[in-house]
């Protein structure tokens, strides 16, 4: 058995970066893919939905690279015979789609955002059939596109005709459309647009949209439109149970580099008795049979955390607290927040606890809650900067805490409410409806929850990254 020390090190440089910018390629020995990501990676999953962190730009980024695509292959089968193409993402590439100032030029101009969808597609299925559009700008192929129905649509329909003939499909794929505009209103509509494009397509026998979104932005107001109850029927979520962030984990640690990699493929061949086969490298293959709970999952990470949060059980267990300590107030936890938390209880054990006998000391398990509530905290702060204008005030203050006495903060800092709150990126989505609305957008974000006393709570993820504290919890940290 490899020592505490060398299992640490492993954690510490296994290949633990979940991409944020969707302007990364994974590595190859990253990639886990839950039995429930099928569907919406598959060509008729055409609306998928998911929180922060989750793996939205990540399966992007996955999808539309040869490379990392054929690793999902015998999952996802339907794919073997895709083109995928980017429609949107948070990396520009105004040659291929237009960028946030774009879009308002465009929507200021009453451009239908269908029809600038329309021209992002046309621009990409020209190509199959050896045709060009008009390119010079994107307000020139949108002119195009409303002057040109007939000439859309015959391009549309040869692309279609000819991918059927080749037994080939085009998936194009929707990311990152927060990016599309600073205001709600006007993403909403951007949204539809996209929506009503991708149900249109579902009309050809090869041309697929994907479009990966955000529970907010899933509005009755973005789904008002006919027939589309049909779409929502595609809808998948990605949503991760704990047995899938810890194989997705351990993917990760027997893809560790050079020797690091050797040391948790033996910490699991000492479980597993006969476990199945590993592949040949460089890409190693999770055993099937850390892909569900019991009981091997659990036997491995007490190898690496022990079975107490503490000198007795009744704190926990580290398997299940490591997890759900970082669910949201959905009661949902992200790869990103896991892999944070791992990988900062591994450094702080290493820095604090080198003699441990177990790579990861229990502490340090509630430190590495602290580091991931930062970086989730700085990630909301860079998604939605009104967020952390809103929580500063609370600082310092006790969870459970009753609703007026937020209310008081909010006043005191914002004498002139909600609608005066700063953001360079989109506002509270309900600030015209004054604190109630604004409490309600933190609630549907899964930073507030409500009690059924009405007061409020949050999840550790949150608070503690926010600098507020829970009698007996995890603290913050001191430069929260």
């Amino acid at each position: 058995m490899s020592s505490a020390r060398e299992i640490r090190r492993a954690i510490m440089t296994a290949p633990f970066e979940l991409d944020t910018k969707g302007d990364e390629v994974p590595s190859p020995g990253t990639l886990y893919l839950p039995p429930a990501h099928r569907k919406a990676l598959s060509l008729d999953g055409s609306l998928v939905v998911g929180a922060r962190g989750v793996g939205k730009s990540f399966w992007t980024a996955v999808l539309s690279n040869d490379i990392l695509r054929q690793q999902i292959g015998a999952s996802v089968t339907d794919l073997a015979h895709a083109r995928i193409w980017v429609g949107h993402a948070a990396k520009p590439d105004i040659q291929h789609y237009p960028d946030q100032n774009t879009f308002k030029f465009l929507v200021d101009r009453n451009y239908d955002p269908e029809i600038i969808w329309r021209a992002v597609v046309a621009r990409r299925l020209a190509n199959i059939i050896g045709k060009s559009v008009p390119a010079d700008s994107w307000e020139t192929t949108v002119k195009w596109i409303v002057q040109n129905p007939e000439p859309v649509a015959r391009l549309i329909e040869e692309a279609d005709a000819k991918l059927a003939e080749n037994n080939h499909f085009v998936l194009l794929v929707f990311d990152a459309l927060d990016r599309t505009s600073h205001q709600w209103a006007e993403m909403d509509r951007i949204v539809q647009g996209l929506l009503r494009l991708a149900l249109r397509l579902r009309d050809f026998s090869r041309l697929r949209a994907k479009v990966f979104l955000r529970p907010d932005q899933l509005q009755l107001s973005t789904t008002a439109f006919v027939d589309a109850s049909k779409l929502m029927a595609t809808r998948a979520d990605l949503t991760w149970e704990r047995h899938d962030l810890h194989a997705m984990m351990w993917q990760r640690l027997i893809n560790a580099p050079k020797n690091n990699g050797e040391c948790m493929r033996a910490v699991v061949s000492s479980v597993l008795i006969r476990e199945s086969a590993w592949g040949d490298g460089p890409v190693w293959r999770l055993p099937a049979q850390l892909t569900s709970e019991p009981p091997y999952q659990r036997l491995l990470f007490e190898i690496l955390a022990g079975d107490k949060m503490g000198k007795d059980a009744r704190r926990g267990v580290p398997y299940v607290w490591s997890v759900s300590h970082l669910a949201d107030g959905h009661g949902l936890t992200s790869p990103r927040s896991f892999l944070a938390a791992i990988r900062g209880a591994a450094e702080d054990s290493d820095a604090r606890y080198g003699d441990y006998p177990l790579a990861m000391h229990y502490e340090s398990l509630k430190r590495g809650i602290q580091k991931a509530s930062e970086i989730r905290v700085s990630e909301v702060a860079e998604d939605d900067p009104w967020v952390s204008h809103v929580m500063g005030p609370l600082k310092g203050k006790n969870v459970p805490v009753d609703y007026g006495e937020i209310m008081e903060s909010w006043n005191q800092k914002f004498p002139d409410g909600p609608n005066n709150i700063r953001s360079d990126r989109l506002p509270p989505q309900h600030a015209g409806q004054g604190w109630n609305g604004v409490r309600d957008d933190l609630v549907r974000l899964g930073i507030f929850t409500i009690r059924s006393d009405g007061r409020i709570d949050m999840p550790d993820l949150y608070r503690v990254g926010f600098g507020l504290g829970r009698k007996g919890g995890v603290k913050p940290t001191k430069t929260s």
